[in-house]
């Protein structure tokens, strides 16, 4: 299990298609050298619309380069690293079964997974595809997103080591399966303490 590629924002992108603030930084690529994982943020990398992303639950995005893969069969393009505007492009660890508060060891840094992405039109105007959201939702490959726990150093090439994985067995999947009306698993998602206040509101009010 390793980091493959880490990736920040190449550009800002303006447009119809990049949401409220007529601006976004999706289009990331990758980098080579250490990158500092600190203040809730990757270095260098460029986050405009703060209410939809970035912050302590969503500091860092991990997307597997196997799910790329998949998508690059399914739709027959191919999809470069970060084009899902991931900042870790993963290799050998399955990131959408990984449990909700597990933590990562990687360099210097500690990560901790926290909630899936959920894709938005941003996402489909960067790859002009009007139908993605849709096809994303379907596919129940979100990858995650993780807080910085320890600040530090990451570089392309270093290992993944799951240092800690809690007992309640919630999964991302798990999350992103209630978030598309999989609703089984409601009452177990709303005791997951890791879960970040958004979430922990949206899944009581599921139990109301």
């Amino acid at each position: 299990m390793k980091v493959l590629s880490i990736n920040i924002a190449a550009m800002v992108h303006e447009g119809d298609w990049t949401g409220s603030e007529g601006k976004t930084g999706i289009d990331k690529r990758s980098v080579s050298g250490p990158v500092v994982f600190a203040q809730e943020h990757v270095a260098n990398d460029v986050i405009v619309d703060r209410q939809a992303h970035g912050g302590y639950d969503q500091a860092v995005y991990a997307y597997a380069r196997e799910d790329a893969d998949w998508w690059e069969n399914e739709i027959g393009t191919s999809i470069d690293n970060g084009r899902f505007g991931e900042n870790l492009t993963t290799l050998g660890i399955d990131v959408n079964a990984a449990v909700v508060g597990e933590q990562w060891k990687i360099g210097s840094v500690i990560l901790e997974v926290s909630q899936p992405r959920i894709p938005c039109r941003v996402f489909a105007g960067f790859w002009q595809r009007p139908n993605l959201i849709k096809e994303f939702m379907a596919a129940g490959r979100p990858g995650t997103y993780l807080r910085i726990i320890h600040e530090g150093e990451i570089t392309a090439g270093d290992s993944i080591k799951v240092i800690k994985v809690p007992d309640h067995g919630i999964t991302i999947a798990d999350i992103y399966a209630a978030k598309n009306g999989e609703r089984s698993k409601v009452r177990e998602i709303a005791q997951v303490k890791e879960l970040s206040m958004k979430y922990q509101e949206w899944a009581k009010n599921l139990n109301l």
